[in-house]
């Protein structure tokens, strides 16, 4: 398929340029500081997020609430590998080549990147964590989204991805998080209920119900739909 973005002339490009020119003005340690923040830190911190807003929030939610709320997160998660793999034909279809393939003058902060460039996995995959969050957690998820949104700067800064790879891989993450959800939720709200009745019920176990009075959860799968408070 043809190249999507061909000249400076294209704004697509253009962007590229003037964000990618701020690496150029930057002094040394912050260009390395960016390439592993945009490479690796970011990702970690998402998983981080994810994992707070499991002990925190989800594990500590009402009995009655929490097995809706820990399936959200494990669905955070679920939602971003199925995105991934979305994002293999998608790639292959699209065909669109690294910009530094097409463009000279970029200051490129890593080397090594041979695949094609649309959509961005960094993107799809923090915005899929992140949109999957805000499902159980207004805060975690905010949270998440502006460190997805950092990490689609961070590509684009380093030169390793157009603005419209960036712009694709968070519509495929949200896509993914937001359309698939009712099902996944249907699959995973009884799961994670029976998994709160075994021996490891403290992944899954939340505050005693006023209802239930022994701690255990049952399932509401209301409670996701309409977002637990953080």
């Amino acid at each position: 398929m043809a190249e999507l973005a061909l000249d400076g002339s294209n704004p697509d490009v253009s962007l590229l340029r003037d964000i990618n020119g701020l690496a150029k003005d930057a002094p040394h340690w912050l260009d390395r500081a960016v390439e592993f923040v945009g490479e690796y830190g970011l990702i970690l911190l998402t998983v981080l997020l994810a994992g707070w807003c499991w002990w925190r929030i989800a594990r500590r939610s009402a009995a009655d609430e929490a097995p809706a709320a820990v399936a959200g997160v494990v669905w955070s998660g679920l939602a971003a590998g199925i995105a991934l793999l979305l994002n293999v034909p998608l790639r292959a279809f699209v065909e669109r080549p690294r910009p530094f393939v097409d463009h000279d003058g970029l200051d490129v902060l890593i080397r090594g990147k041979s695949d094609f460039s649309f959509v961005s996995d960094h993107a799809t995959l923090t915005m899929a964590v992140a949109v999957g969050l805000f499902l159980v957690s207004r805060k975690a998820g905010l949270l998440a989204i502006g460190v997805a949104l950092l990490e689609g700067f961070c590509r684009v800064y380093m030169g390793v991805h157009y603005p419209t790879d960036v712009v694709g891989g968070f519509a495929l993450g949200t896509a993914v998080a937001l359309l698939l959800a009712p099902l996944a939720m249907m699959l995973l709200t009884p799961l994670a209920a029976a998994v709160g009745r075994s021996r490891a019920g403290w992944l899954v176990r939340g505050r005693p119900s006023p209802a239930s009075g022994d701690g255990i959860p049952y399932p509401e799968p209301s409670a996701y739909d309409k977002g637990l408070a953080a």
